[in-house]
Parts: C-alpha cells; structure tokens; sequence
C-alpha cells in the first residue's frame, strides 16, 4: 500500500471544524475509494502542531517542509492554525423573531398515510386513509401505515425564529493540512 502527500487549506471556527470540512469537500471531489484516495478524506484524524511551530519560529511553509522530510506518520493529518478565528464577544448572540398571528387556533385530527420514507396523503376520514394507503400498497407492492396527527386548521404552528447574531469582527479561522494518506 503506498502514500500520497496532501496539503489542503481550510476554514473554521476550530481546527477540528475546518478539518472536517477538508474531509467532506475531499470525499465528495475525490470519492472514499474504500479509505485508499490518498487525500486528507483517509486520514483518521488531525494532530495540532500550531505550538511546536510557534516555538521554531519558522514560517508555517517552511514548517511543513522541514516536517516532510521528517517521518510523517501516513494516515495521520497534521494541521497548522495560520490565522487565529475570531469569536463572537456579543453578550446576546442571537435574535428571536416572534411570529404572531390574529385569531384563534383550531386543532383538526386528520389521518396521514406514509410509506416508511414519505407521507403520502393525509384524509379527513379513516376510511378515506384505508382506501388511499390500500391502492397504494396494491400497486406499488409496499406496505403503507396510517397515523393519526393533529394538524392547525389554518396557519402555522410556527411561533418563533431564533437566528444566530454575528459580531461585526467575527471570522473563522485558517488552516492548513498536510501529511501522507493511504493511496
């Protein structure tokens, strides 16, 4: 089994979020091959050399050089923080957005008939549901179910959206990967 070297970049609130997203971007660009890519995607995880690069005082070019012809331990990622994320120092980190409607709410029952994947209908009756989820199961072979729920007559059952607030200052951080993986 051979080695690939890889050098990736990424962003993140935290190392270990930018990794992940360097591993789905190179799943989804260069497929898993059963573990054997030899992209970042085969590596089992990702060891932080941040502070044993500050200590050498080296540029993170020249660290990751001086680090590949070293022994690098195929299968691992290695990663290097090159800019600090910068955290949100808001004391209220979100907004509630409240969503009021006129009138009152009446609750109706209505019976819906699914298949294990999908809802297929929902009926006012149960034997309107019966008569739904047995076509169905006839002509597509596949069993259906008939659930009872409790639905608004009109409107929504929304009352309110919470959305994340960000500092105006606020930015992830930047990251680079590198190492051998199993190709």
């Amino acid at each position: 089994m051979g080695g690939n070297r890889f050098q990736n970049r990424s962003k993140g609130a935290s190392m270990q979020e930018a990794y992940r997203t360097a591993v789905n971007y190179a799943e989804r660009e260069y497929g898993h091959q059963q573990g054997y890519s030899g992209e970042i995607n085969c590596t089992g995880g990702v060891v932080d050399l941040t502070n044993e690069r500050k200590k050498t005082k080296l540029a993170h070019n020249q660290f990751i050089t001086q680090k590949e012809e070293g022994n690098l331990t195929k299968g691992n990622a290695y990663g290097l923080c090159i800019r600090e994320p910068k955290k949100n120092n808001n004391k209220i980190k979100s907004q509630v957005e409240h969503k009021v409607e006129k009138g009152t709410k009446k609750w109706k029952l209505v019976y819906v008939v699914s298949n294990f994947d999908e809802d297929l209908g929902s009926y006012d009756t149960k034997g309107a549901a019966v008569k739904a989820a047995r076509a169905y199961t006839e002509k597509n072979q596949r069993s259906t179910y008939i659930n009872m729920e409790k639905v608004l007559e009109k409107g929504s059952t929304q009352v309110a959206k919470i959305s994340y607030k960000p500092a105006k200052e606020e930015a992830p951080g930047e990251y680079v990967f590198f190492g051998i993986a199993p190709c």
